[in-house]
């Protein structure tokens, strides 16, 4: 059963792996463990991993205690959270005791990449 979990979160980062942006992941716990990371093209060091895990997991711990202040109890819970930078977009999933989280660049930049990857394919 334990195997048919880990080949279903493979054949999941396969997925993501194709989506047009996409730069990075990683998988940590919620003590902020980095379980699994990659990053397309090149490896991602592993102190770079560490740093998005420290940054990631407190900006969910005070998402999720400012937004319980703010709303009710049925309106409260934080599923996802996405981040935009000039440079790219981050989004972290929680789910249990596991954090998701995906690198990838802005949608206007992946689709202009994509473009001009068309074109020298055609050229």
């Amino acid at each position: 059963m334990a195997s048919q979990q880990i080949n279903e979160v493979e054949e999941m980062l396969k997925e993501l792996r194709k989506n047009p942006g996409f730069k990075a992941y990683l998988i940590l716990n919620n003590d902020g463990i980095v379980i699994k990371w990659d990053q397309e093209g090149s490896p991602m060091p592993y102190q770079k991993a560490v740093q998005y895990s420290h940054h990631v997991l407190d900006l969910c711990n005070k998402s999720k205690a400012h937004i319980k202040d703010l709303f009710e109890p049925q309106d409260n819970q934080v599923e996802n959270i996405r981040l935009r930078t000039d440079e790219y977009e981050l989004i972290a999933a929680q789910q249990a005791n596991f954090t998701l989280v995906v690198i990838q660049e802005d949608e206007t930049k992946a689709k202009t990449k994509e473009k001009r990857e068309e074109k020298d394919d055609n050229a």
